[in-house]
């Protein structure tokens, strides 16, 4: 499977902006089961000075700055990914989940060590007693951890209602927890502060996700958004994603953009701008097959 994956933000100014510096996080993840076959990012205005690195998890950033006056910023991304396996396979063998939650912080691996920060509490997502209490529901004594994982993911998506008019992006897990709905923003850090606060690594995954049009209706262009779900650490076997919006287990149909811990860390486009007032943000994402 290739896909063809657009995505355009459009920032409108009231004012304008004399001075803006960004960073985009909108390059796909190249992996073992999906490869980066083309990307490209187009700004306008074009930017004075423009640089990429990765970032301390690996994700791939871009650094412009646009220093000429203007009431518009537009930052399209495009990327060609090329799906060529599945993501990491579940385990078939019964770890129970409380050992998992024991071995991470003594084991000193490679992949340990990387699965270590992943353990604790994040600016957006805070280790409580009311999530632990939660997720015990679901991990039980001596319940392999993968079998536990996925009942977590189910009942989130069987309690909490997906509405988007309920949070914002800065809203407080807490208050999501209360209100019993929001996004797939919402519901990754919600899962992640459950596994979090039982002593488990996880950690926030933002991508692509491919939807499909009503039964005898057109695709419509732009009319997809990004995604977000959860990766938990399994020891011995490495990362196992879950989607608690959908509850499915990722697989070709989701692209990995890039991860952190929380969604501070993998913010699409953020910066810092002179001037502008307030502003109307649009965002369209346009995920094509190119085959099936």
């Amino acid at each position: 499977m290739i896909y063809r994956i657009v995505h355009r933000t459009t920032y409108k100014y009231k004012y304008p902006v004399s001075v803006g510096n960004h960073v985009a996080c909108l390059k796909p993840r190249a992996l073992p089961h999906h490869q980066l076959a083309e990307s490209e990012l187009h700004i306008q205005p074009h930017p004075a000075t423009r640089t990429e690195r990765a970032d301390f998890f690996g994700n791939l950033l871009c650094f412009f700055t646009i220093q000429e006056p203007h009431k518009e910023l537009v930052v399209e991304a495009r990327s060609k990914v090329i799906m060529e396996g599945k993501a990491t396979p579940w385990p078939q063998l019964p770890l129970p989940w409380e050992e998992a939650a024991k071995s991470v912080p003594n084991d000193h691996s490679p992949a340990g060590l990387e699965a270590y920060q992943f353990g604790f509490e994040s600016p957006r997502i805070r280790v409580r007693p009311e999530f632990a209490s939660y997720a015990l529901q679901s991990f039980t004594p001596r319940r392999p951890m993968p079998e536990a994982l996925l009942d977590l993911t189910a009942r989130i998506h069987r309690d909490f209602r997906f509405d988007s008019k309920a949070t914002s992006v800065r809203t407080p897990i807490e208050e999501v927890f209360k209100k019993r709905r929001g996004v797939c923003q919402d519901f990754a850090h919600l899962q992640i502060a459950c596994l979090r606060s039982l002593n488990l690594a996880a950690r926030y995954v933002s991508g692509y996700l491919r939807t499909y049009p009503p039964p005898g209706q057109p695709r419509l262009v732009g009319a997809d958004a990004s995604h977000a779900w959860v990766s938990a650490y399994c020891p011995g076997v490495g990362w196992l994603d879950m989607d608690p919006t959908n509850n499915l287990v990722p697989t070709n149909g989701h692209v990995t953009l890039a991860w952190g811990r929380d969604y501070g860390d993998v913010s699409p486009l953020r910066g810092l701008i002179l001037g502008g007032g307030s502003h109307k943000l649009k965002v369209a994402v346009d995920m094509e097959p190119l085959d099936s």
